[in-house]
């Protein structure tokens, strides 16, 4: 596998998730797996759990809701595409359980006609078809609109209608259930979909709650309302997604590459992990070779310092699954190696909180530069310390050492984390020692390297930081429990 620091998800369908598979993934640099409930039962999602563990203990796995979504109803034909012309006149309808035809579009919402006015558009299957709303009529909450491009219409096509304020509830009866198999399961991420405001993330959470799950909350920005409330939504959550394919649609074009980059910097200030999703190499799901085009892509997140790049057809049913992960590892450690050979202690991140941890975890990485550690080791119970010192996007490793599997996959998102489970030592001494030998054993360090290591005394996050020789540290033992 190659040596990055930029996580790398792949998505994957239950129709090819065998164990061979999902190994030749993860050597060729996939950290975490991500599964999309839209096309995924039960049972699928649970052969995909299975598998990913037999593989390693080490890898995340994510599961999409369908959040707040607008769709067509089935076609009347439901095989069959329906033709639309520029110029043809419509009427759009929030009957969820009539067909859609030519005349008349029936919409999986059925109040839409309060939502929408006169000058809004509704966007189909990714844009494909674009009806400008012309008038609505109240009594019966039919809704006129002119076709403005030729298409084809298929059954159960994705609405987008931005600019409106749409009052959806935030989780469906469907996403309860994927979420009550995915806790039984043990998946460790919900990328909650359509994420509008905070109240959607907590309304996920009670969910989670609910059912008694620790599952981390990632938010999906994929409409102007989660650009509008990012800055709530990004308290509230765990980590986000800046999924661009619906977000292109709803906001303009030239916008996406501006709101990405306010994103990512936002989320590395407040050391939540954050996911630049959506068409990455998509043109790999037909071409064993990317586009310079999406090469440069790539290369952008990851000079934007984005924790994870994340891979959907071009793992799920493209024909070049394995080189895609592969392309995109080898773009991801080439541009960190051109990062890596100008970060000065100037330019490490500037403390954006007052924090006693991030204070700690900026000096740890800024201690590299200054006297030459060669690692960074967090122990790591809930996870917090190590990835507030991923949040200052250093250059020498960091190392986490766990007490929990799960611990070890919330670490899986976050860039440069390099995660090991442990049994709990803390009980026994002070300090797992028997993780540095294990460490020297493996050649990642040795007994002459300096290194810096962050803990806690009785407390939630680091309090103290030890730099010192990996022999001293184990002749002498050093203290520290991470929250």
């Amino acid at each position: 596998m190659l040596k990055k620091s930029t996580k790398i998800i792949t998505t994957i369908s239950d129709r090819r998730c065998d164990v061979d598979f999902i190994r030749s993934l993860f050597e060729a640099g996939m950290n975490v797996v991500r599964m999309n409930s839209a096309h995924l039962g039960a049972e699928g999602m649970a052969q995909i759990v299975e598998n990913c563990r037999a593989v390693s203990p080490r890898i995340g796995i994510i599961i999409d809701t369908k959040g707040p979504e607008i769709r067509t109803t089935v076609n009347s034909e439901p095989n069959d595409k329906i033709a639309f012309r520029e110029g043809m006149e419509v009427e759009f309808c929030g009957h969820t359980s009539e067909p859609t035809s030519a005349g008349r579009i029936c919409l999986n919402y059925a109040d839409i006609a309060n939502d929408v006015h006169p000058g809004m558009h509704f966007l189909i299957d990714d844009g494909e078809l674009d009806f400008l709303i012309l008038d609505i009529d109240a009594a019966t909450g039919i809704i006129r609109a002119r076709c403005l491009n030729d298409g084809n219409l298929g059954s159960r096509k994705s609405v987008n209608i931005p600019g409106s304020d749409i009052r959806l509830a935030s989780l469906t009866e469907r996403d309860k259930a994927t979420l009550a198999t995915a806790a039984k399961l043990g998946v460790d991420f919900v990328a909650h979909s359509f994420v509008r405001s905070a109240d959607d993330v907590k309304a996920v959470q009670n969910e989670l709650d609910r059912l008694g799950s620790d599952m981390k909350i990632i938010s999906k920005i994929e409409n102007q309302q989660g650009v509008d409330n990012f800055d709530s939504i990004l308290e509230a959550s765990y980590g986000i997604m800046i999924a661009r394919g619906d977000l292109g649609i709803e906001v303009a074009a030239e916008r996406i590459p501006v709101i990405q980059h306010e994103m990512i910097a936002k989320c590395i200030a407040a050391h939540h992990p954050v996911i630049v999703a959506t068409q990455m190499l998509h043109s790999m799901i037909t071409s064993p070779r990317p586009t310079r085009a999406e090469v440069s892509d790539i290369a952008n997140a990851v000079y934007q310092r984005a924790d994870c790049l994340m891979l959907s057809g071009e793992t799920a049913n493209g024909r070049y699954p394995v080189e895609a992960v592969s392309t995109m590892a080898r773009v991801a450690q080439d541009v960190e190696a051109s990062l890596t050979a100008t970060i000065t202690s100037d330019n490490i991140p500037q403390l954006a909180d007052e924090h006693v941890t991030s204070f700690l975890a900026r000096q740890a990485v800024v201690s590299e530069r200054e006297i030459g550690t060669k690692a960074i080791i967090a122990n790591a119970y809930h996870g917090r310390t190590a990835r507030f010192i991923a949040s200052f996007r250093g250059a020498c490793p960091v190392y986490a050492i766990c007490y929990r599997r799960r611990t070890m996959r919330w670490l899986s998102i976050s860039y440069g984390i390099k995660a090991y489970y442990y049994e709990d030592y803390t009980r026994q001494q002070r300090y797992p020692l028997v993780a540095l030998h294990d460490f020297i054993e493996q050649g990642l360090l040795t007994p002459e390297d300096r290194i810096a290591i962050l803990g806690a005394i009785n407390g939630t996050g680091a309090t103290f930081l030890a730099i010192n020789s990996v022999q001293a540290i184990m002749e002498h033992g050093a203290a520290g429990q991470e929250a």
